[in-house]
């Protein structure tokens, strides 16, 4: 990837410049060492600096992570973010753990990808400067190192949080990199283990700014009763993933540039996939400096970017349950959404266990597009044809469990989706949205963007202006529908369907 110059990036370091955090890192040739461009150690020489786009290119230099600054601390951006979705693609897939295990290679990935391994690997070393294998080896050791430092996890359960497949490969590689073993490295500071009922609790940065209140609102309109609570500033929700089930909570840290999970699970081999999935669900990993300054450079979209500095664009929990409130939505009010989704999982849904319910609103679990299929009637109060399409998108599902990963262009994926039942081409952009995590999704169509879009510019809006307009705004285009649903009337009226 192409960095800024040496000179450049060594004023950043010198100065400590923030806003460089999680887009560059030096590698330090004197001292073996990779750092933050705000690490407080002493500032090296400039002939002894290396610079690099990631931190998985400087430690496949051989550079090891520095113990002050903490790179697994950073917030996980890239400056290419929106020239190469398939290597974003890729990353959201290994960050669930799309290579660890015995049975996972870098040619099943590249498949699920649409592409050659070979060509993977050009577009990893391209912009990310290391290799597939690489970056996911890279990020299993920073996560194994912030659950050393941020918890009283056993090295054990840490081993196998992090994907390593066995304790004694786990400490090998700590003494490698780290010239000292994985115990070493715990502060005894760090939070406390409890098991299920304390949860274990890490820190996601991000990169500000972030309008934490307009993504609570965001969710706490939708919540599903039951499953999702927001209150206090906190956003709860039950999780299921592989059959397990459990709940999380997150609050914002302002001060601290982060969120702050608590992961209640039974299984800590799937702390990095909750984990994952926190950071799509909050959009943490948006480089939204370079969002805002290219949305701000229409001045049809400046004033809204003005206004609402940091807006991200919320993801969802999972694929399947973000295509079913899709449908719930379509041709009604986010309330009566809201209330139909309440139905389906109190008739559907999973009881929670009692000792799991750490908040009295959290009951049940989202059914799974297994229930859903099996079952012969949702017995909702919503039309016969739209409960046709939830049994037909269930279907989908467990016809194709990965239907809802991304695979190809945005056209592609718009294509995909609307071969199934029910699914037009406004319900594929928001699945493409909200669930596959697009970039570039935009339902033109929406009643709420069109209506936003005309009392802007003074005059009726249609779709197809709406899309030519839009056409500067790519691949930023989910962020600038957002700004524009944010600019709309508080309470929607009919018709439309941002659920």
């Amino acid at each position: 990837m192409k960095l800024p110059d040496h000179e450049v990036c060594y004023r950043a370091l010198q100065c400590r410049d923030d806003r460089f955090d999680g887009l560059i890192y030096v590698g330090v040739k004197s001292t073996g060492i990779y750092c933050r461009p705000i690490c407080p150690a002493r500032t090296p020489k400039s002939e002894n600096c290396y610079f690099y786009g990631s931190a998985e290119a400087a430690q496949e230099d051989g550079f090891r992570p520095c113990l002050r600054c903490r790179p697994e601390s950073a917030p996980d951006l890239a400056s290419w973010r929106g020239t190469s979705n398939t290597v974003s693609r890729a990353l959201s897939l290994i960050a669930e753990g799309a290579l660890d295990g015995a049975e996972s290679n870098v040619e099943k990935l590249a498949a699920r990808l649409g592409m050659g391994e070979r060509q993977l690997r050009r577009l990893f070393l391209q912009h990310l400067g290391a290799p597939p294998v690489s970056v996911a080896q890279t990020r299993r050791v920073l996560f194994a190192k912030q659950l050393i430092h941020e918890t009283q996890l056993p090295m054990t359960e840490v081993a196998l949080a992090a994907g390593f497949g066995s304790l004694r490969r786990f400490n090998e590689t700590f003494q490698e990199l780290f010239q000292r073993p994985p115990m070493a490295l715990r502060r005894k500071t760090s939070n406390g283990h409890a098991g299920a009922g304390t949860g274990v609790t890490l820190r996601i940065r991000y990169r500000s700014p972030y309008d934490w209140d307009s993504i609570l609102a965001f969710f706490q309109a939708r919540s599903i009763p039951g499953v999702e609570v927001v209150e206090n500033g906190h956003y709860l929700r039950t999780v299921d993933i592989d059959g397990l089930i459990g709940s999380i909570e997150v609050a914002h840290h302002a001060e601290r540039q982060s969120l702050g999970v608590t992961i209640r699970f039974p299984s800590v081999k799937s702390l990095p996939t909750v984990v994952g999935r926190v950071r799509r669900l909050f959009d943490v990993g948006a480089d939204i400096e370079t969002i805002d300054a290219h949305l701000s450079s229409d001045p049809f979209l400046a004033p809204l970017v003005a206004q609402r500095p940091g807006l991200r664009a919320p993801g969802g929990w999972d694929g399947f349950e973000i295509a079913v409130r899709a449908i719930l939505g379509q041709q009604i009010s986010v309330a009566a959404a809201r209330r139909l989704a309440g139905q389906l999982v109190a008739l559907h849904g999973k009881d929670l266990p009692m000792e799991q319910r750490v908040h009295p609103g959290l009951i049940y679990v989202f059914p799974t597009s297994q229930r859903l299929a099996s079952v012969k009637s949702l017995g909702l109060s919503m039309p016969v044809a739209r409960q046709f399409f939830l049994k037909a998108i269930a279907e989908a599902t467990v016809a194709d469990p990965n239907l809802f990963h991304p695979l190809g262009s945005i056209e592609e994926t718009v294509e995909r989706l609307r071969m199934i039942p029910g699914v037009g081409d406004w319900t594929a952009h928001y699945i493409a949205l909200r669930a596959i995590r697009e970039t570039d999704a935009f339902p033109a169509s929406d009643i709420g963007l069109l209506r936003s879009a005309g009392a802007i510019q003074g005059e009726k809006s249609t779709t197809a202006h709406l899309l030519d307009r839009a056409r500067s705004w790519r691949p930023w285009r989910a962020y600038a529908a957002q700004h524009l649903w944010a600019a709309g009337p508080v309470a929607p009226s009919k018709g439309v369907s941002v659920v």
